[in-house]
């Protein structure tokens, strides 16, 4: 069977095209689903794609949330479903309450957009088997509320856990904690980053291919689990 991702689209969302065309470039369908949708449609997995849901009214991520295609989200992420949250989708993760911690203004209140180097830490994900440990890779990062924040004791649990997937190298863009551009749930089966892997899954349009493991590594999961 063709492993299926389903790609949300809120009102702000920007990058759920991007998103999509990655998840097909891993040879896996992307179905899209709306905001207001209250079924997953059957899919094997779920992108939560960056943008400005609602606005970034209240706060990131804050009102997408609540809405009814998460319900289902949150159920399924629970209930194992591999979940990638970007940008965006990060901050609606925490908000959900999927990840811990939340995501501020960046240090210097500007915007960042560049191309970023990160490295990979944590490579027993269902979103990162396809690196190797320690791999540095290059993916653009884009935002205004970027800053991952929490407080000590999360944060020495998270290193502890190994649940720290990705960490900013070569200068931190935002002032996120301990450089934590990346992080996931404790089966490692929902991961947030800030960085746009959609963004670099081919050397044409991006600063690299390197984002394309992290869809490659999902494809393996969902075919490891069906087999």
């Amino acid at each position: 069977m063709t492993a299926r991702i389903g790609v949300i689209t809120f009102p702000g969302t920007l990058d759920d095209i991007d998103a999509a065309r990655a998840v097909k470039y891993a040879d896996i369908e992307a179905v899209s689903l709306w905001h207001g949708d209250h079924d997953l449609k059957g899919v094997d997995a779920v992108v939560v794609p960056g943008g400005f849901s609602y606005g970034d009214y209240l706060r990131a991520g804050a009102i997408a949330r609540f809405a009814p295609v998460m319900a289902k989200v949150v159920d399924a992420a629970r209930g194992g479903m591999p979940v990638l949250g970007i940008c965006n989708g990060f901050q609606i993760l925490c908000e959900a309450g999927l990840l811990p911690g939340a995501l501020v203004r960046n240090h210097k209140l500007h915007f960042v957009c560049r191309d970023q180097w990160l490295r990979v830490e944590n490579t027993s994900t269902a979103w990162t088997t396809r690196y190797e440990p320690g791999a540095e890779i290059l993916v653009p990062v884009k935002n205004g509320e970027g800053a991952y924040m929490a407080d000590e004791a999360t944060l020495d649990a998270l290193e502890g856990d190994g649940r720290v997937v990705f960490r900013y190298v070569g200068g931190n863009p935002n002032g996120s904690r301990r450089d934590i551009a990346g992080i996931s749930s404790r089966d490692g089966r929902i991961v947030g980053l800030m960085p746009h892997p959609e963004h670099a899954i081919d050397a044409l349009t991006g600063p690299s291919d390197d984002g394309l493991g992290m869809f490659l590594s999902a494809l393996d999961a969902l075919q490891g689990a069906a087999a």
